[in-house]
């Protein structure tokens, strides 16, 4: 095994812009490309390896083929053939519906599928754009009905202004969406599955309304009101800032200048980065050397110890684990 680069699977969506493209210094030529999936192992969206002796193979093939090794045993002995976490860049040019994610429970019962915990790191934002995550003030399951059915849901939500390297962590249940002019990752559980609560009365390409799942939606919501719903962190350069550790991830931040190494002697997982800005060659402790850019995203297999950045100036990338 050696680190793994994936072909992007590009999403168009209503709501998606013409950033994702130029970010990920792609060729092709598509408009309204809401989402990269950069590692994912979803039915009908699975990630297939692009370098290396494994080119042509599927996540799930290789987690077939080496079990444990890729992924930490575990990890394995958990998910099995299934990939953990699911990967993605989003480019919303419009805002993206409010909705919710069911947790685990729920999300067994009702789909025979994980739930869907997740985080969003904002690579780039308009100014002024805007989320909405979580209640402002505090609201019954009736009168979350009744305001679906007023359209006046969006008065109880939080808005957040955000900025580049702003994080947020939704964990299942938490209602949230993305508004215009965001750029973020996301890290989260592989799931597909999100209940529409309000969709602005857009129409889909038949010019139907989209579907709502109102009532899911309001058994899986978490109506608690936080007083903040923002992930606050100190940058530190060339040291790994944790953003996020919950049961299905750990994310970090890496802001590098000089070279540096990373010990995973003790993670029974694989580990994955996402390359927000800049460039470096990564280098594991078998002497397999991978180049990444802005954009793109690469797998270290769990049996990989160490892995030194030699960064081509700055760069900066999550790091993120099971």
């Amino acid at each position: 095994m050696y680190p793994y680069l994936f072909k992007p699977i590009l999403k168009q969506t209503i709501w998606g812009g013409e950033k994702i493209i130029p970010f990920k210094d792609l060729s092709e030529k598509l408009e309204k490309v809401g989402e990269s999936w950069e590692i994912s192992g979803v039915p009908g969206s699975e990630s297939v390896v692009m370098n290396g002796a494994d080119a042509g193979m599927t996540l799930s093939q290789l987690i077939r083929e080496y079990k444990g090794d890729l992924v930490g045993y575990e990890n394995y002995a958990h998910f099995h053939d299934k990939f953990p976490l699911l990967i993605k860049f989003i480019d919303a040019e419009q805002e993206l519906s409010i909705q919710v994610h069911p947790d685990d429970e729920m999300a067994k019962q009702q789909h025979d599928s994980f739930g869907k915990t997740e985080m969003w790191y904002i690579v780039d934002a308009q100014e002024g754009s805007k989320i909405n995550l979580g209640f402002s003030e505090e609201i019954t399951p009736k009168e979350y009905k009744q305001r679906i059915h007023n359209h006046t849901i969006v008065d109880v939500l939080k808005k957040h202004e955000i900025k580049k390297g702003d994080v947020f962590f939704i964990p299942a249940g938490r209602i949230h969406s993305l508004g215009a002019g965001s750029f973020i990752a996301e890290i989260q559980q592989t799931s597909d599955i999100t209940y529409r609560i309000y969709d602005f009365d857009r129409k889909d390409a038949e010019g139907n309304p989209r579907e709502l799942h109102t009532n899911l939606a309001a058994e899986a919501l978490d109506y608690n009101v936080l007083d903040d719903y923002q992930t606050h962190y100190e940058a530190e350069m060339n040291e790994p800032v944790e953003l996020v550790a919950c049961p299905y991830f750990t994310t970090s931040l890496y802001d590098v200048d000089e070279e540096i190494t990373c010990d995973y002697t003790e993670l029974d997982s694989f580990v994955i980065f996402i390359c927000l800005e800049g460039s470096c060659r990564m280098i594991d402790n078998y002497e397999n050397e991978v180049e990444i850019k802005s954009g793109q995203t690469v797998l270290f297999p769990a049996t990989t110890m160490e892995v030194t950045i030699i960064p081509n100036g700055n760069v900066k990338m999550l790091e993120t684990y099971a």
